[in-house]
């Protein structure tokens, strides 16, 4: 897999920026940088001059590439939905066994993340902690209508949509696919974040985690 993922590229919607910052070193370094501070000091805080200081350019630099930092966020969380489809589409691909292969996508979805050599400027690991901290953010907002229909949402859908086929290749008369694939999907962002700042409201630990959890949530729904 990790082979094979070394000739990939994470294919991201082209209007989530203005220059594909993966054709250059600057580029990649906005991404990168972009990555660390937004983890550091969180979204709301992030500015593309703060960025600019950080990595030696011009703020007008970090425009030529992205619109703004909306557009950012969106082009980070894409790229981590796209890294997270490829996992699941090679974790999966040889599995013919309906409910192992179901089993397999939920532990995938809902396992820590681990740094991934394979792309040296992004730290796979930090990025994730932005998806469970701040994409709520990316869609909350009075233009999300407009920007799904543009597509920006388009791999994380897809994502979901992946899961939905699997559950119901293990149940195909079940009412609420759609629904208990993005549950699978949300919900496990959703109970990382109880985990670190609500602790009280999850049984998820860091001796357990959401896997557990959601195999039971979702092979109890389907054996009902």
């Amino acid at each position: 897999m990790e082979n094979l993922l070394k000739s990939l590229k994470i294919q991201v919607n082209e209007g989530l920026y203005i220059k594909d910052p993966e054709t250059s070193d600057l580029g990649r370094r906005i991404v990168k940088e972009s990555i660390l501070m937004i983890d550091q000091i969180g979204f709301e805080h992030f500015t593309f001059k703060k960025l600019g200081t950080e990595i030696g350019s011009n703020e007008s630099s970090i425009y030529r590439y992205f619109e703004n930092k909306h557009k950012l966020l969106l082009y980070l969380t894409s790229w981590h939905w796209g890294w997270l489809e490829y996992q699941l589409v090679f974790g999966t691909n040889n599995m013919n066994n309906v409910e192992d292969k179901l089993k397999k996508a939920i532990e995938i979805i809902t396992r820590p993340t681990k740094f991934d050599a394979t792309y040296s400027h992004i730290d796979e690991v930090k990025l994730n902690n932005i998806v469970v901290n701040e994409y709520s953010k990316s869609y909350l907002t009075k233009e999300v209508d407009i920007e799904n229909k543009e597509g920006y949402f388009a791999i994380y859908k897809r994502l979901v949509n992946r899961l939905k086929e699997m559950i119901l290749e293990v149940n195909p008369d079940f009412e609420f696919p759609s629904s208990l694939a993005s549950t699978v999907l949300e919900g496990s962002l959703h109970q990382r974040f109880l985990k670190n700042h609500f602790p009280s409201l999850t049984n998820c630990s860091e001796k357990q985690g959401p896997n557990t959890f959601f195999k039971h949530l979702v092979f109890n729904s389907l054996n009902n």
